[in-house]
Parts: structure tokens; C-alpha cells; sequence
């Protein structure tokens, strides 16, 4: 009678053992010391973790050529908040390829030292931020929790979870946490022609937006900083493709013979941004058989 009663035990803890691997856990914090950002995570079992980036790209804010203004505003609000005064969230939107994402990591390499750290996130793990938060509330360390090419369609939870802490609801972000996002879309939601059939006309010819225009846009007014990115001119273009050429250490009078190229090259790609700039100046270097960045 004992041993059946030892066999049942041993197969209920075992039972026991593997619901307990499979349901969703805390989520625990990092080792902070090993690295200045970090990447959440899902693994397959549903389980969220905090992974550090061991390789983050060295990008400053001096090799950022041609969006001043932009990196003044972007510069400004962080220093204010790892300075501890107040700070907005921040919403980067225009042109792809502009510098938007690589602006945000010069940040982290710029203030790093002085406490400055970044957790990176997908949109569709938005629903797990107050988890992030949470983790994170009691450090010193200034975060910027950092989501890419933010985007929605409708209906998906990223979008609420994301809106609430916005808001700041009981789970809104603590003191030391901000939350950086780049977009090409500038309200975060499509847009359909349809949509304009919602907006009202007063007696006296103003124009009001109805409801479904309102929840579009009433996400990205959450943010306290805006900052827009535009398409570059042909010469502030060939002044991005000289800083690289530069930076991967090209002969300065071989830039003016490599300006056509570069044309060719951007026209090619549809698109004179920084980031088509820096690919052309790869190739370019490559070619020449000079020293990679």
C-alpha cells in the first residue's frame, strides 16, 4: 500500500513539475551589469525574458549629419531625464532610412555612463510592459524602453496595453522609464478614405473629426515629443555619403568622383536617405579594398 501511494506521489510531483513549466512565469530581471541594452524576449513556452545586447552598433551623435534640429530635440528631452527633471515619451515619424532608430542609439552610446539604458520591444510583446515596468521600477538606472517601426492594425492589444501606460493608468511607466518609438506612420493606425466620411460640419463651417478618426490619431497625441523626419536634398544627401566615406576612411579626393555613383546608386533604391548614404559608402570602401567601419 505504501510503495502504490510512493509511485502516485512521485508521478503527481512530476505532473506537478511540468504544469508548472509550461504556465507563465515572473519575469525576472537581468544581470544590469552585463550589458547597457536589452532585448525582451518570448520564448516558445510563453515565458518573457530580458536578453542583453552584447554587440551594439558604436553610432554617435556627431556621425549623424543633416538632422540637427531633430537631434537637438531628441538630445535635450534625454538629458533632461537621466538629469531626473521632466521628460515627455517620444514619438520619431517621417521618412525611412532618416536616422530615426540610429538617433536613438547614439543616445544610448552618448549618456550610457551616466546611467542610461535601453530595453528594446516588439510591438506585439506591448501587452507585457507593465511586467517590463515593473521589473525595472526600483533601479536607478534611466530606461528607455524602445519600440522600431511602430505600426498597428486595428484590433491588435499591443495597441491598448501601449495606450494605457500613455495615459498613465495604475500600471503607467515609472519615473525612470521613458518610452521611445519610430514610425513611418505619423497617428500609428492605417488609414482609409472611409474614415473621412465620419467627420461633421458645424453651422458656421468648422470641421470636426468623428470618432473613428479621433481613436486614430488619439494614440501618437499621447506622446509628449514629436519629432519629423523628412527625405533628404540631392546636397544634403552627398554631404551624408562624404561623412561615411570619411568614417570608413576613403581618400578625401576620390568623394567628389564617387558623388555620381552615389546618385545612381540612391536613384536606384528610390530613396536619398542616410541609410542608402551609408550602403553606398560600404560598397564603395568595399571596392576600393579600404578598412570596414
Amino acid at each position: 500500500m505504501n510503495e502504490a501511494m510512493d509511485r502516485m506521489l512521485r508521478r503527481a510531483e512530476l505532473l506537478m513539475a511540468r504544469i508548472e513549466h509550461i504556465l507563465p512565469q515572473p519575469l525576472h530581471a537581468p544581470d544590469w551589469a552585463s550589458a547597457i541594452a536589452f532585448r525582451y524576449r518570448k520564448r516558445s513556452s510563453g515565458h518573457g525574458v530580458l536578453e542583453p545586447v552584447r554587440h551594439i552598433g558604436q553610432m554617435s551623435l556627431d556621425d549623424l549629419k543633416e538632422i540637427d534640429q531633430q537631434k537637438e530635440k531628441i538630445q535635450r528631452n534625454t538629458l533632461q531625464f537621466i538629469e531626473g527633471k521632466p521628460a515627455n515619451n517620444v514619438l520619431l515619424t517621417g521618412a525611412r532610412g532618416t536616422g530615426k532608430s540610429s538617433l536613438v542609439k547614439a543616445c544610448l552610446n552618448t549618456y550610457a555612463s551616466r546611467g542610461l539604458r535601453l530595453i528594446e520591444v516588439d510591438k506585439q510583446d506591448m501587452v507585457d510592459l507593465p511586467d517590463i515596468i515593473e521589473v525595472v521600477a526600483e533601479r536607478s538606472e534611466k530606461f528607455i524602453i524602445f519600440c522600431d517601426d511602430l505600426s498597428f492594425d486595428e484590433g491588435e492589444p499591443g495597441y491598448k496595453a501601449l495606450k494605457s501606460i500613455l495615459d498613465g493608468t495604475v500600471a503607467a511607466a515609472t519615473a525612470n522609464v521613458l518610452i521611445y518609438a519610430t514610425s513611418n506612420r505619423r497617428h500609428l493606425l492605417p488609414e482609409y478614405m472611409k474614415d473621412n466620411l465620419s467627420y461633421t460640419h458645424t453651422e458656421d463651417g468648422e470641421v470636426h473629426p468623428g470618432e473613428v478618426i479621433e481613436e486614430k490619431i488619439s494614440l501618437s497625441e499621447r506622446f509628449g515629443l514629436w519629432v519629423s523626419f523628412y527625405p533628404f536634398s540631392q546636397e544634403e544627401y552627398l554631404h551624408i555619403v562624404d561623412q561615411w566615406l570619411q568614417s570608413l576612411k576613403v581618400a578625401p579626393n576620390l568623394w567628389s568622383q564617387a558623388h555620381p555613383e552615389s546618385l545612381v546608386w540612391a536613384l536606384e533604391r528610390g530613396s536619398r536617405s542616410g541609410r542608402v548614404a551609408y550602403q553606398f559608402a560600404r560598397d564603395f570602401a568595399g571596392r576600393l579594398g579600404s578598412s570596414e567601419l
